[in-house]
């Protein structure tokens, strides 16, 4: 697994560095706020997708996502 995602990541970047490379994209186009921007708004989405996640564990772990047991009167009456 962990090759896996190696591989995934190092193509990723393989990729960006082509696509720029080739297309001659200048990253000094976003001034330095945009770039503040795209870190925050990619650390707090991360964030927030991390959190969901250890709620779901959580949950499961807890028992909270299982069945109730619910009272309902009896058929021969």
């Amino acid at each position: 697994m962990k090759v896996f995602l190696l591989t995934i990541t190092l193509g990723g970047i393989l990729a960006a560095v082509m696509f720029g490379t080739l297309t001659g994209w200048d990253s000094s186009a976003m001034s330095i706020h945009g770039w503040i921007a795209l870190g925050l708004g990619t650390f707090f989405s991360l964030a927030v997708g991390g959190g969901l996640m250890a709620l779901v564990f959580y949950s499961a772990r807890k028992g909270y996502d299982d069945r109730i047991g619910v009272d309902t009167p009896d058929q021969d009456a």
